[in-house]
Order: structure tokens, then C-alpha cells, then sequence
């Protein structure tokens, strides 16, 4: 019986795995492997390539992260295709973060949380843009805690351009943006702590600013953090060591392009495209595993 709690089951994918690797599903068409698009239509070539990244991958990490708008972006067949690949990650045992940046408010918030985070939906958690306030992220909040699920809410992105707004220094408490954003965060799920410490309402915090992740982990002491930005990015290991407890645990770390493109940028054939994702991942894990335990030594 899987546990209640989507921090629960997180931190426990983690110790068993001995990993904190998210691989992001990213199928750009422009990227995939030719010879998977001259045998299959798009929709299909894309489940493929994903499916087989899915079982390349998955004895040495604990997450995937489909990105829905590479889905959404094959038009009528979006759906169907994201849910037979999520299925796919769910059927080997890996936890699902689909990454929709979901907001809105009222109803429409409902139905967006009711859409993925349901019970007989292949998803584990999502992701959820907060900047419309509470309105936009209590109704996922509320459809997780009955659901058994989870959410990770943006507070400090990776992008370059993050800071235009989240290190504006607001006027009335002297909190920067993202600092109000991570109180809020875990406020908001102070009612999810699991057995390990961790609630299943999470946030998003980028590696490429590992000053401010380090601030968080000590400001978030409850919450668990999506941390992207590793590898194609710029990030290091050593970067995301201090998002973690001396448990090792906190945190998953996600590399999209670095580990399913790995086939090109090792320059290996695009039919070895799943051997290339498996090696850029072990040796991510790998990486990670070495800088926490230096960074506790």
C-alpha cells in the first residue's frame, strides 16, 4: 500500500534508489533521433523516444518530469500521448511531476487540480505558477492533501531573467519577492509534513543561483525542493549539495536536455540515444551522491 503522503513516498524513492536524479521529458521534435521520425508520425516517434528514455533510466532515478508543452505542441494527439508515456513512468515504479506551470483562480483552479491530481491520474505532482496569489494555489492544495498527491510551487526559478521580479525588495515587510513566495509555500503546506519531515507542498528553486538555494533550504526547513538548472544550464553538483538535509534527503535535482539529447553532445548514433540518457544519468547521480557527502563531511 503506497504511503498517504507525496513527501513520503518521494523521500522513500530517494533511499531506496540511493538517488535524487528528476529526468525531464523533454521531446523537442527538432532534437529527436531522425530515424524514430522517419518510421513512426510525431505523436508516436515522441511516446517512443520517451518511453525508451523511461526504461533506459529508471533504476537510477526516482522522478520524470514530463514538460506538457512539448506534448501540447502535437496538437490534437497531446493528450493521449502524455498520458500512455506517464503510464509508461508509473508502470516502472517512477514518481510523475508534470510540469504545467498550472494557474489560475476559483473554479478554474479546481478544475485544473481536479484534471491532473485526481486519483485515476498518472501524476504524482505538478507544478503550479503561484502568482496569482492563494486563490490560484489553495485549490491544488486542497486536491492534493485529499488526493494523496503533490505540487511544486515556483518560488525561485533558474532562468537569468528570474530576478527582474523575484528580487524585487517589497516596500512593507523588506522581504525580496521570492523570499514572501517561499514563506508563503510553506505556509501553505504546514498540513502535508509526512513521516519524514517533508510536506507535499514543494517549490521550485533553481541550481543556477545556489546563494539563494542555500538561504531557502534553511528558510523552507519542511519543504521539498525541484531544483532545475543542472547541466545543460550550468549548474554543478556541488551547486545543489545544499538543498539537501544531513539525510541526505530534501531535495530532486532535474536535467532535461543534458541527459535525454546526451546521444549528441557525446556524439554517439542516435539509435544508442537510451544507452547515452542511461550513462548521463548514473554519472549525474553519481555526482550528486559525492558533493552531498562531501557537503556533510
Amino acid at each position: 500500500m503506497r504511503p498517504n503522503n507525496f513527501a513520503d513516498r518521494l523521500c522513500a524513492a530517494v533511499l531506496d534508489k540511493g538517488s535524487r536524479v528528476c529526468v525531464g521529458l523533454d521531446p523537442n521534435l527538432a532534437r529527436l533521433p531522425q530515424f524514430l521520425l522517419e518510421d513512426h508520425p510525431p505523436p508516436q516517434a515522441v511516446e517512443r523516444f520517451c518511453c525508451a528514455i523511461i526504461d533506459a533510466v529508471a533504476e537510477h532515478c526516482v522522478a520524470v518530469k514530463p514538460q506538457a508543452a512539448y506534448f501540447e505542441a502535437l496538437q490534437q494527439e497531446a493528450s493521449p500521448t502524455l498520458w500512455a508515456v506517464m503510464r509508461h513512468a508509473r508502470q516502472t515504479g517512477l514518481l510523475v511531476i508534470l510540469d504545467g506551470k498550472r494557474n489560475d483562480i476559483g473554479s478554474t483552479a479546481d478544475a485544473y487540480a481536479r484534471a491532473y491530481l485526481r486519483d485515476d491520474a498518472p501524476v504524482d505532482a505538478i507544478t503550479v505558477n503561484p502568482y496569482l496569489g492563494s486563490d490560484g494555489v489553495i485549490p491544488f492544495v486542497k486536491t492534493a492533501a485529499a488526493e494523496a498527491r503533490g505540487l511544486f510551487v515556483l518560488v525561485k526559478t533558474s532562468n537569468p531573467s528570474s530576478g527582474e521580479l523575484q528580487d524585487l525588495r517589497l516596500s512593507d515587510s523588506g522581504k525580496l519577492v521570492y523570499e514572501q513566495m517561499a514563506d508563503l509555500v510553506a505556509g501553505w503546506g504546514d498540513e502535508l509534513i509526512g513521516e519524514y519531515g517533508y510536506s507535499s507542498v514543494g517549490a521550485v528553486v533553481g541550481a543556477t543561483y545556489p546563494r539563494q538555494l542555500a538561504e531557502l533550504r534553511a528558510r523552507m526547513p519542511q519543504t521539498p525542493f525541484l531544483v532545475p538548472g543542472y547541466g545543460a544550464q550550468g549548474a554543478t553538483a556541488q551547486d545543489v549539495a545544499a538543498a539537501f538535509d544531513e539525510r541526505g534527503l530534501g531535495a530532486i535535482v532535474n536535467s532535461s536536455r543534458g541527459i535525454i539529447f546526451a546521444y549528441q553532445t557525446r556524439d554517439l548514433p542516435p539509435t544508442e540515444f537510451a544507452q547515452a540518457a542511461q550513462a548521463a544519468t548514473v554519472e549525474m547521480k553519481n555526482q550528486i551522491n559525492s558533493a552531498i557527502e562531501q557537503n556533510a563531511g
